[in-house]
């Protein structure tokens, strides 16, 4: 059966406008900010370890599936493919950076994806040009973090949030902040200064930040509950909360306003080379914190195998 498709424009404003709006509002939530338009610096280098140089060319999102497939209990049935994804966003060859749910059979237990790969046009073809995918997963015995590198497989299952492009060099949005003054994490924070001067024009950003210096909480989905998950206190005894070091890869993207298609509004997985990673929350060091990304304007919003309507909105 083919997956349903949606496709949606977004509001593409210029990279020079939305560095002013970014510019003027996270100063409400950072002591220190600054953002301009740069070159994008070669993301294959460290600390980044990107699939891809860059983040241009047709950069567009992918909002694949979502939480209603894991809640109130897992719908096991729900694979996916990130090269098939590649040809769903009409870009075979894409470079994709982002965040999902890593693939249960592969890994063993549910786990967190963090994607980032660059596949071929024809996947049949042969492996990805280049694949530095990692899943971070509860250690079933003493409760730790693991966080290991998926070399052989584009498979994930229920739900994905990525930024697909042709990994091109070129103009790209940087933002640093620190010193966080505000309640907002960082993501929040940009995606509401966006909301606050688009409204209902949805604008789309897609990328990498670093957190440089500071902790950070981040959550693990443990393996998959047996018991119904029906609000969000009962997702939130179900994760595993940690409070991890820099310098942290965080890879994903966000949207400013849900045009009625169900959107994870802001989603992003976080790697390292410290064996630490999950699903980015917010800093818990707000003095010390430093933030550096470099993120992309998206043109097309592609919603994948949208969920049911359903009248519950908890585990967003």
């Amino acid at each position: 059966m083919a997956i349903p498709v949606t496709k949606v424009p977004l509001h593409a404003p210029s990279l020079q406008e939305v560095a002013k709006v970014l510019q003027n509002g996270l100063g409400k939530n950072f002591g220190s900010v600054s953002v301009s338009v740069v070159d994008c610096p070669d993301l294959t280098q460290k600390p980044f370890n990107l699939a891809a140089q860059g983040l241009c060319g047709n950069p567009r999102l992918a909002d694949v599936g979502g939480p209603p497939y894991l809640l109130p209990l897992v719908q096991r049935d729900k694979l996916y493919d990130l090269g098939e994804v590649a040809r769903l966003v009409e870009l075979p060859g894409a470079f994709m950076v982002g965040a999902g749910a890593g693939p249960w059979k592969v890994v063993g237990v549910n786990s967190e994806l963090v994607c980032n790969v660059q596949v071929t046009a024809d996947s049949s073809a042969g492996p990805p040009l280049r694949c530095n995918n990692h899943v971070a997963k509860v250690d079933v015995q003493d409760g730790s973090c693991v966080l290991t590198q998926l070399k052989d497989t584009l498979n994930f299952n229920l739900m994905g949030n990525f930024l697909c492009c042709e990994g091109k060099p070129g103009k790209v949005l940087e933002i640093k902040a620190s010193k966080r003054t505000g309640e907002e994490n960082f993501m929040s924070a940009v995606r509401k200064t966006l909301l606050d001067q688009y409204q209902n024009r949805p604008v789309g950003l897609g990328g990498v930040f670093l957190i440089e210096k500071g902790k950070a909480n981040l959550h693990i989905m443990p393996d998959f509950s047996c018991t119904p998950l029906t609000c969000d206190a009962e997702v939130n005894d179900w994760l595993k909360f940690y409070e991890m070091d820099a310098t942290l890869v965080c890879l994903g993207e966000v949207v400013s306003f849900d045009p009625d298609l169900d959107l994870r509004v802001e989603h992003f997985h976080c790697f390292s080379d410290h064996g630490q990673g999950g699903h980015y929350h917010y800093d818990t060091t707000p003095d010390d914190v430093v933030y550096r990304a470099y993120f992309n304007v998206a043109e097309i919003l592609y919603r994948i195998d949208q969920p049911p309507a359903s009248a519950e909105k908890f585990g967003r």
